[in-house]
């Protein structure tokens, strides 16, 4: 999809934190008035929104939804996001991840953190006991947002030689460093130009 000017993405962000709020979408007049614009402005940028894939939209009234999220009311407890699990991720051992849809699990948007507007989410499966220290157990489901850019200390989804593993990011003497969080374990390191973040984990999901 087409990045968004900042304007964009702030209206996006406002869209789906109504969502969240109001259990509805805004109307092109709500929006207007949240930023103080005229209904047209507002309306245009919902129609560039729409042509860049971000929103989609009909000629009723509230029809404003954001893909992935559910509609207000589906699912049992309200909305409800439906997450796509895809391939694996070895946590400890890097394993190459299929790209296909394994599974979906449902997801309370509540729990994610805020401005993921834009992003695409998506779930892995981890196997291995590499981050056991960060929470992150063997069988867990991981939850990333799709983004090819990381902040030093976040944990990614991250791929090197096209094999996809999960750890923490670090730069140690110009490398790349995927750190675990077990001693057990040994960090990896590579040529920053080798590594490619796939994502950068914000949730995950554990079944007892």
């Amino acid at each position: 999809m087409k990045g968004l000017t900042a304007k964009q993405q702030e209206i996006l962000d406002h869209i789906e934190a109504f969502m969240r709020r109001e259990g509805m979408a805004p109307t092109v007049y709500e929006i207007a008035d949240e930023f103080k614009i005229r209904s047209a402005t507002a309306f245009a940028h919902l129609r560039a929104l729409q042509r860049k894939g971000y929103v989609n939209r009909s000629s009723k009234a509230r029809s404003l939804s954001i893909p992935g999220m559910a509609k207000p009311g589906q699912g049992t407890g309200g909305m409800t996001l439906q997450i796509p699990v895809i391939g694996r991720v070895a946590a400890g051992v890097p394993l190459l991840a299929e790209e296909q849809v394994e599974d979906h699990i449902k997801f309370d948007p509540s729990l994610l953190p805020r401005g993921l507007g834009g992003h695409k989410i998506f779930a892995l499966k981890v196997f291995g006991e590499s981050m056991r220290d960060l929470g992150i157990l063997d069988g867990d489901t991981i939850v990333a947002k799709q983004t090819n850019q990381a902040r030093i200390g976040d944990i990614i989804v991250a791929a090197v030689d096209n094999e996809v593993t999960v750890k923490s990011f670090y730069i140690k003497n110009g490398m790349a460093e995927l750190r675990p969080a077990n001693p057990e374990f040994n960090s990896v390191f590579c040529p920053l130009d080798k590594l490619s973040v796939q994502g950068v984990v914000i949730a995950l999901t554990r079944t007892y």
